[in-house]
């Protein structure tokens, strides 16, 4: 089965020219963490000791708080989960996380930081598989 990481090219150009100008943005992040947190591509990241991957990705998330909040983003919701109750039942995710930014400027300033680039080997060590949706709010019918 393949695997989510990162975005492809052609998804970050359509996720861009999807939410210009909409105004505010939650990303629904699904999480499924590996055993054990895989620093072999980010050596100078690597932990003294063994981690997990949900270790890896508090200390991700440790490191990239403060700038989230420099760009008046913030996290709405971050907890457990399993399986779902209306979905594929061989889907199983770890963690459920919900961000929300001003703009999709402000999350590409995000994206494009020192300080993501800095610490997201520990979101690559962390992570077995993802999913990133971004959406909008729209008025009620």
């Amino acid at each position: 089965m393949e695997k989510y990481i990162d975005a492809t090219e052609n998804a970050g150009k359509e996720f861009y020219m999807n939410f210009i100008g909409k105004g505010k943005i939650v990303m629904l992040n699904l999480l499924k963490f590996k055993p054990k947190a895989d620093y072999t591509d980010f050596e100078s990241l690597k932990p003294k000791d063994e981690i997990s991957g949900e270790e890896a990705y508090k200390i991700y998330m440790g490191n990239t708080i403060e700038e989230l909040n420099k760009k008046n983003s913030r996290i709405l919701f971050y907890g457990k989960s399993k399986s779902f109750l209306i979905g594929p039942e061989f889907e199983k995710w770890d963690a459920v996380l919900l961000v929300e930014h001003q703009s999709v400027e402000t999350f590409m300033e995000f994206s494009k930081s020192e300080a993501y680039f800095d610490n997201v080997g520990h979101r690559a060590a962390a992570l077995e598989d993802s999913r990133l949706l971004p959406s909008n709010e729209i008025s009620t019918p």
